[in-house]
């Protein structure tokens, strides 16, 4: 569903991305780690088409991002670290919009079993966004993810900034997605989640890719050692 080949970005002299190669199958939840400028959210901007690469391509579901990057998106939905909604609409509001803006139609009925099965309190539905905390934000980008019905997530720093509470029920919405077949890459300096939510971990340094660690087979102490000793 998801396929670096060689992808390689550079800015000058400096290399941000250096030849990376990856897949990640649909229902796989692929998590990168790695220091700030270690190349995760440059390998997610490609995958976005939000910028381009020096050298190599980006494939979403087959389909080069490069030429294709507005054809793409429609199998995509993205979530950074803080997301963008409008913060004068409802839960509703904001969903009706940005799924109208993917090309599909919905019943309020409908936007709203999108948002509870996001994890979102059917009280928050009517409620204006700007109230919200960062953790209702984050659900209402998952609805948004749900009514478009994308087939990959990418995620920038999903758990940053959230309380332990906000953050478990974030990974178990993960799990629920994957189970339903969407391939997710998660960038994140959140180890512990990466360990819980993800099927494969890869650790990034100065642009390149140095270890790629099925979950099941190490401990979160054992990959907190490991991260610590790569970076």
């Amino acid at each position: 569903m998801l396929t670096a080949t060689n992808l390689t970005r550079k800015y000058g002299e400096h290399t941000a991305l250096n030849q990376l190669n990856l897949t990640i199958l649909p229902g796989e939840v692929f998590a990168l780690l790695g220091q700030n400028g270690a190349g995760k959210t440059t390998t997610i901007n490609c995958f976005l088409g939000f910028i381009e690469p020096t050298s190599g391509d980006a494939f979403i579901n087959g389909k080069s991002v490069v030429g294709h990057a507005t054809e793409t998106k429609k199998d995509l939905a993205y979530i950074p670290e803080t997301v963008m909604l409008y913060a004068n609409l409802t839960g509703i509001e904001n969903l009706s919009f940005f799924s109208s803006l993917a090309g599909f139609s919905y019943s309020k009925e409908q936007l709203g079993t999108f948002l509870s099965k996001a994890g979102l309190q059917q009280t928050a539905h009517e409620q204006r966004v700007g109230g919200y905390s960062k953790g209702m934000r984050q659900k209402v980008g998952i609805a948004i993810a749900i009514a478009k019905k994308a087939k990959v997530l990418l995620l920038d720093e999903p758990t940053s900034g959230l309380d332990p509470k906000a953050s478990n029920e974030f990974s178990e919405i993960l799990k629920e997605l994957s189970q339903s077949g969407t391939a997710i890459l998660m960038a994140t300096h959140d180890i512990f989640r990466a360990k819980e939510v993800a099927g494969r971990i890869g650790i990034m340094k100065e642009g390149n890719l140095v270890s790629v660690i099925h979950a099941a087979d190490i401990t979160a102490n054992e990959l907190e050692k490991l991260y610590l000793q790569t970076v």
